[in-house]
Formats: structure tokens, C-alpha cells, sequence
């Protein structure tokens, strides 16, 4: 025992034998990292269950979106957060898969989600796509692995010439593990020179149809120029209120592969003729335009779209964003959309000219800023179904079943002959109008499904299921903003 003293204080002190300090020390040390290993472990389990619970906010095209609607409380929580990852595992590349997508805008963004698809699916490696590089950039995530460029052997520069081919459309998982996969084996690169429609709407594993989703809606985004002025758009269009997207689908070259006329005067339908003919690659030349129309097949024209509009119960205060490029006949075939709807607007005529300049000759550019504004609007309504129209459909399904008015044309075409033939007075006309679409605002349906008929089904994009409803039931689901009374 000893005794000192600290301050007139006398302290008594056993003292500890010397050779138990070292043996003392170690085991302190050893209890500290034991210790720490458990609270490293229990803090990444933890984040592990909180990345289940609340993922990371879907970035890209809406993870800057205040103007979107919150999604009903008994949606399951993907619509607000990216679709669950597939499993990790051990990537082993089986070859290198190069493609180039074709088509416009929205088509190229399908075709680059189906990529990823198809590779995640044969483990392959993926060269970014060759598409237009100013309107998307990729964000490459683990699910697979993409590559900007081919290694140096397998470039032209050193003799090497990849195996190109064209993948048959609307293909399944059996027709790309048995006839695709062993390419690779063979060659080792494959280019796909075409990419639109090559993947089935349906009979594809839950898991990959997930992955498509979260491609789509959060690792696709436009380039940070495009979003900058798309959010502008939206922006100044949110503050003068709610507002329509109205997808006018009138451009002359729509009108002219389509051979649609109804409403042209007969110069301008000779002059759509010439230009049909005057592409060689367009098969079907000689088109019977009202046999098209009356099969519902033709874009509605600016003076229907009025009449569809006001039938819908919109009047001469809503604003109105026009979502297309230059339509055939311009400010003449505008005329009575613009008489019964005096607050329509354009980019154009929202923006600068000198912030559009820089898009102006670049029409994938200028249809990514309709896209965000179309994603964004209160009321979607495209007079054509186009690919636009359904990839746009999707997306604001996505976000909470946002409501998306989409025309029976067929129908719409007999009641507006009814109505300017007379035969149909107007209130008569309006709720026969409304009737008709009282189930065609954006409420969940399941997907139709054609065997054997893939093109004739419905589109995945515009309705994927997989990601939008809790567990396989998408019954009864509807928000309410889609609702069939549209003020």
C-alpha cells in the first residue's frame, strides 16, 4: 500500500503489480476494436435498411420536380423512390454490345432502357450509346457495366470489324439467350444498328422489368443545359397557375407519312403527297386520308382539338402550353384554338430567343423541353399516340397517376362529324365527350396483352405496371388527380 499526498490530500493507492499493465492494456485495446467492429457492422446494416425503406430520391428527370403531384398513400412506395435494385453478383462479361439507336427522341430513350436490359440479361458489356449525345447522358449505375469506348484490339484501327445485326422486334428472353448470347461467344463484340422495339412488352422476369423502370426514370436524364431551361419553362408556366400540355401532333412530316389531310386545303395535301413520294424508304405511298381518319388512325387537327378541349369543360381561362414543333399551315390552323383559347403558349414564346438559339436546329433538343413540360403539366393531352405520348404517359404514372387525358380518336371522329353535320347539338356533344373518356385519364389498368400480336398490345413505357402498383393489383388504385372532372 501506498500513501501520498496531493494538495495536503492523502490518497491511498494499491499498488498494481507491474507485469498486469501490459496484459490490462491489451485487453482494453482488444474490447475498443471488438467494440468498433460491432458499431461498423450495426450502422451499414442499418443504412441497409433505411436504403429498403427510403431510397435515395429519384434523380434525373424528378428528383428536382416541386411540381409534381404526391402519389396516393396506397401506392407502394416505388413510385416516389427507384425500383429496387436486381441481387448483386459476381460480373463476369461475356462480350462487349455496341448499339446505335434509331428513331427520335423518346424512341431512343425506350431503346437505351431495353439495352440495358439485354445486357444486364447475357452479362454483357455495354458501349455507350451512339445516339445524340447533347439531348441524354447516361448515369452509369453497378446494375451494368458500360464502357465509353471498345478497347484499343477491338478498334477499326487494328483491323477489327464487329459482327452487326439487327435484333428481331419485340424479342423475349429465350430468343436473346439462345440466338444472341452465342455471338458473343463468336465474335466477341456485336453491334445492334437498330434498337427500337427489340424487347417484349411482357413475359419478362419481374426483376428486369424493375431495372427498366429505374433506367428510365432515374439513371436516362437530359443534359444539364436542357434541364436548366426546361425547368425555366415550367417555372414560368407553374406561375401563372395550372396549367394543360396539349401534344399537337400537326407537323407537316407527320401529316405526310401518315396521309392524313382532313382540313388541308387540296394544295397543301398535293404538296404532303410529293414529299411522301420523295422518300424512297416510305413504303406506303397511295393513302385514302378519311378511310385513315375514320379508323381513328390520323392526329386530331388544331380546329377538332378546340372543339375536344372545350367539350372536356376547359374554357377561355386555361393556360395552355403547346408541346410540338412547327405546325403545318402555322398561325392559320391556330386561329380558332386561339379564338376559344386565348392564353396559349409556346417556348418559343415563353422564352428568350437567344436561350433557345442554341437548340433551335436540334429537334431531339427541343422535344426534351416539351417532354419535361408535358411530365410537369397539370393536364397532359397528346391528339396523336405517338411514342412521345405514351413514354410521357408512363413517366406521370409513375409519378402518382397524374392525370393524362388520352382521345379515343375513332370515337371522337364520329361525334365531331355529328356535331358539324348537325345532328349532334352541342351539350349533347360535350357529355357524349366526357362519357367517352370518363376511364382514359391516366387511372391504373393492367397492361393488354396480344399473344402473338406484340405491336397491337400495349406499350410497356406507357404503362409499366410492374413498377406503379402494390404487389400485382392495380384495382382501385386511383388518386385523386384522376378524377373525370378535370376543374
Amino acid at each position: 500500500m501506498e500513501v501520498r499526498s496531493e494538495n495536503n490530500i492523502q490518497v491511498r493507492c494499491d499498488k498494481i503489480p507491474s507485469q498486469l499493465i501490459p496484459r490490462t492494456r491489451l485487453q482494453v485495446w482488444f474490447f475498443r476494436v471488438c467494440s468498433s467492429i460491432l458499431l461498423w457492422t450495426c450502422l451499414i446494416q442499418l443504412l441497409a435498411v433505411c436504403e429498403l425503406w427510403h431510397p435515395r430520391l429519384l434523380t434525373g428527370l424528378t428528383n428536382r420536380m416541386p411540381w409534381t403531384s404526391r402519389p396516393p398513400l396506397r401506392l407502394q412506395h416505388s413510385l416516389h423512390s427507384p425500383p429496387p435494385l436486381p441481387p448483386p453478383r459476381n460480373y463476369r462479361s461475356n462480350g462487349f454490345l455496341k448499339v446505335s439507336c434509331n428513331g427520335g427522341l423518346n424512341q431512343m430513350r425506350a431503346a437505351i432502357c431495353d439495352m440495358v436490359i439485354v445486357a444486364r440479361l447475357l452479362n454483357l458489356t455495354l458501349v455507350v450509346p451512339e445516339l445524340d449525345k447533347t439531348s441524354f447522358w447516361a448515369d452509369p449505375r453497378d446494375e451494368v457495366r458500360i464502357i465509353k469506348r471498345l478497347p484499343k484490339k477491338f478498334s477499326r484501327k487494328y483491323g477489327f470489324q464487329a459482327f452487326q445485326m439487327s435484333p428481331v422486334s419485340w424479342s423475349n428472353e429465350k430468343y436473346y439467350l439462345e440466338q444472341i448470347l452465342p455471338l458473343f461467344s463468336k465474335h466477341k463484340v456485336v453491334h445492334f444498328n437498330r434498337t427500337d422495339t427489340r424487347l417484349a412488352n411482357n413475359g419478362i422476369q419481374l426483376d428486369l422489368q424493375k431495372l427498366r423502370c429505374r433506367v428510365n426514370f432515374q439513371g436516362l436524364k437530359f443534359t444539364p443545359e436542357i434541364e436548366t431551361l426546361g425547368y425555366k419553362l415550367v417555372r414560368i408556366l407553374q406561375d401563372k397557375g395550372p396549367f394543360v400540355a396539349l401534344h399537337l401532333r400537326y407537323e407537316m412530316d407527320m401529316l405526310a407519312f401518315s396521309g392524313c389531310t382532313h382540313g388541308c386545303t387540296v394544295e397543301e395535301a398535293e404538296e404532303l403527297k410529293r414529299l411522301r413520294y420523295a422518300y424512297p424508304w416510305w413504303r406506303e405511298k397511295e393513302i385514302m386520308s378519311e378511310e385513315r381518319r375514320q379508323q381513328g388512325l390520323c392526329p386530331l387537327t388544331p380546329e377538332e382539338a378546340t372543339l375536344v378541349l372545350q367539350a372536356l369543360g376547359f374554357d377561355k381561362e386555361t393556360q395552355i402550353y403547346i408541346a410540338s414543333g412547327e405546325i403545318y399551315g402555322s398561325e392559320r390552323r391556330l386561329a380558332s384554338l386561339r379564338a376559344a383559347f386565348p392564353h396559349i403558349v409556346k417556348k418559343e414564346t415563353i422564352l428568350d430567343p437567344a436561350e433557345l438559339q442554341q437548340f433551335q436546329n436540334h429537334s431531339s433538343q427541343m422535344a426534351a423541353l416539351d417532354f419535361m413540360v408535358s411530365v410537369a403539366s397539370n393536364t397532359f393531352i397528346p391528339t396523336y399516340y405517338g411514342n412521345m405520348a405514351k413514354v410521357v404517359e408512363g413517366h406521370r404514372r409513375y409519378l402518382g397517376f397524374k392525370r393524362s387525358v388520352l382521345p379515343d380518336r375513332k370515337k371522337l371522329v364520329e361525334l365531331l362529324d355529328l356535331h358539324q353535320n348537325g345532328t349532334l347539338p352541342w351539350n349533347d356533344f360535350a357529355l357524349a365527350v366526357r362519357q367517352v373518356h370518363e376511364k382514359r385519364m391516366g387511372q391504373p389498368f393492367r397492361r393488354r396483352i396480344i399473344p402473338d400480336k406484340p405491336k397491337e398490345e400495349d406499350y410497356f413505357y406507357a404503362n409499366p405496371e410492374e413498377c406503379l402498383c402494390e404487389g400485382t393489383k392495380c384495382e382501385d388504385l386511383v388518386g385523386p388527380s384522376n378524377s373525370s372532372t378535370l376543374h
